[in-house]
């Protein structure tokens, strides 16, 4: 069956130090999808029918590209396996533009998140500790949904191997640690066997799925998301406001914004420096301060 060939090409990618996450969930659901046809090799048509499957451009093509890799690798190995052509869903789609929420965004945000239902659960608290604790360390929401109660230090979050296969100290600000001490008092109170710090109903370690989906019902729910299949803010844009409004408090000239982009490239958990300068947007706020540079470089050139 197709599913064994997944689960070697996945091994195959982790001994050899990728994490492998999001394609190792594309290519299980592809197996599944095949095996549902009988199919035991890549057949392309199915593959086209599988990828045409994503909500959006982006997705459709990245979901046939993750397919292509597999099924090249297969091919080489047993020629009844087919390549699907690339190309299929147009070319690659260009960056997408980050969503930087805006102060009044993230309390709304975190309101709705204390609002949640069912009224009395833990689950209003979980979410609103959880994103709150996002926006002010710019966490991935995988090293979020990662941490448990031991990684909880006076020093900080300890954030084990994660996407670079870096393990590092996030100190928190004294209000963020005392969000994070009232949301563990109450959850004492429903814990279970499970560590995880953030707990589901069934008092185990949130699923990514269902917190994505609690996320965009979120966002729509506050009027910041245009609706199912459109572009809107999604939940790792958190961590970009992050980093975006952490640039906006950084007054001095070049040396000390260098020294704090070094900084902040740490703090994130980046291997390279070029890694935090992707995740920066444009603000009016930012281009307001290259305007007052420039021309204050101007001045100095005049004269």
């Amino acid at each position: 069956m197709l599913s064994a060939s997944v689960e070697r090409h996945i091994a195959l990618h982790h001994a050899t130090g990728y994490l492998f996450r999001g394609q190792s969930t594309l290519l299980r659901d592809f197996a599944r999808y095949t095996e549902a046809r009988n199919e035991e090799v890549v057949r392309a048509t199915t593959a086209l029918e599988w990828a045409a499957k994503g909500p959006t451009a982006g997705t459709r093509h990245g979901r046939l590209e993750v397919v292509r890799r597999f099924a090249r690798l297969m091919h080489a190995e047993d020629p009844r396996h087919e390549v699907p052509p690339s190309g299929v869903f147009g070319p690659r789609p260009p960056r997408r533009t980050p969503y930087i929420f805006s102060q009044k965004e993230i309390r709304a945000l975190l309101k709705a998140a204390a609002a949640l239902g069912p009224q009395g659960s833990l689950r209003p608290q979980t979410y609103k500790t959880m994103l709150g604790l996002i926006t002010a360390t710019g966490l991935r929401i995988s090293e979020a949904l990662a941490l448990r109660l031991d990684d909880i230090t006076a020093a900080g979050l300890v954030i084990h191997q994660t996407k670079f296969r870096k393990s590092r100290l996030v100190p928190l600000h004294p209000t963020t640690c005392r969000a994070l001490d009232v949301y563990l008092a109450a959850r004492e109170k429903y814990a279970g066997d499970d560590h995880a710090v953030f707990l589901s109903k069934r008092r185990t370690g949130l699923r990514y799925q269902t917190v994505i989906a609690t996320f965009l019902a979120l966002v729509r729910g506050i009027g910041i998301h245009p609706g199912a299949g459109k572009p809107g803010p999604r939940i790792h844009d958190l961590r970009h406001t992050f980093a975006v409004h952490s640039l906006e408090q950084c007054t001095g000239g070049r040396e000390a914004v260098a020294r704090h982009m070094l900084a902040l490239s740490t703090y994130l958990g980046h291997t390279h420096l070029v890694d935090t300068y992707w995740y920066l947007q444009a603000t009016p706020r930012l281009l307001a301060d290259v305007a007052a540079r420039s021309e204050a470089l101007a001045r100095a050139g005049a004269r």
